[in-house]
């Protein structure tokens, strides 16, 4: 039987039809502007993307909230009550709490709904990361994997998601302690823009700095060459997503085409959104495609 539903976050920064197309329900995370006022972060419905990011450029410094597990406990409940068996697969453990307040809300409904199945998951990704993770999750329960078939599928796979972004500037990086206050200060008159990574347990880690806008893509797609399934001949999916910088993350499709060209089309692009968004800045660019590890081994 394969009546359970999939469920995620909001930080999987893709748009409100990609989930409805794929019946999965989606828990938003929260901004909080300057002035105190709370936002959800709805997948740009609320707000558009490029208004939220223009008023990053105008100065803003939105903080971020996570859903608590009443969040989640109410999230959760009425798919149960429906007679439904939920597979939640949460943003990455290490960058964020919510796998743990998802975690504790499921516990607490299995005591009130025995007759029914709840799993939470830790995707170890974010962003677009995310958004390929749950695509690769949803095709695999159209093939008809059953429920338990499923948490296995994806505790097999969310570690061959592989992602790496580049911010173009790191002041954000600066403000959330990730760079010291000079090294951002001197890397922004050089114009250098680092190339990060997600790590095996979700952490961030730090690559390399490379001058300028147009050597971080290239930056970007070398990795994927090198890091995805039988690299330049990678015939997978590839998502990318961009804070309020279409014309860069079309350019990025545009090298992956030339240097990968048997990629899956179309190439996903996306906004990265508020939430993430908040901590890359905007000129952000995520890539992530399917390989059989997150970084090279030294």
């Amino acid at each position: 039987m394969n009546d359970y539903i999939l469920t995620c976050c909001s930080t999987a920064d893709e748009s409100r039809s990609f989930f409805e197309e794929r019946d999965i329900e989606v828990i938003f995370f929260r901004w909080i502007s300057d002035d105190g006022s709370v936002h959800i972060d709805d997948l740009g419905q609320s707000m558009p993307y490029s208004a939220f990011y223009d008023l990053m450029r105008k100065g803003m410094l939105p903080k971020t909230s996570q859903p608590n597990i009443q969040d989640f406990t109410d999230f959760f409940e009425p798919l149960l009550k429906d007679g439904k068996d939920v597979i939640h697969i949460s943003l990455g453990s290490a960058i964020s709490g919510a796998f743990n307040s998802a975690s504790s809300a499921a516990e607490i409904l299995k005591e009130q709904y025995p007759d029914r199945k709840i799993t939470v998951i830790d995707s170890t990704t974010a962003s677009s990361g995310y958004g390929l993770l749950m695509d690769g999750v949803w095709k695999q329960k159209q093939k008809g994997l059953d429920y338990d078939e499923c948490v296995n599928w994806i505790l097999e796979n969310r570690k061959h998601v592989v992602t790496w972004f580049s911010p173009t500037s790191l002041n954000w990086l600066v403000r959330g302690g990730r760079v010291k206050p000079l090294a951002g200060f001197i890397g922004n008159i050089l114009n250098i823009c680092p190339v990060l990574y997600i790590a095996d347990d979700g952490s961030l880690g730090a690559h390399s700095k490379v001058r300028g806008k147009l050597k971080a893509l290239q930056a970007l797609e070398k990795r994927m060459e090198t890091l995805a399934y039988n690299g330049a001949d990678y015939d997978g999916e590839c998502f990318i997503a961009h804070s309020d910088c279409l014309e860069d993350a079309g350019r990025a499709a545009g090298y992956i085409r030339a240097l990968i060209p048997k990629v899956k089309e179309p190439i996903k692009i996306s906004y990265v959104g508020s939430v993430i968004g908040s901590h890359t800045g905007p000129g952000a660019i995520v890539l992530s495609f399917w390989g059989e590890k997150r970084i090279e081994e030294k």
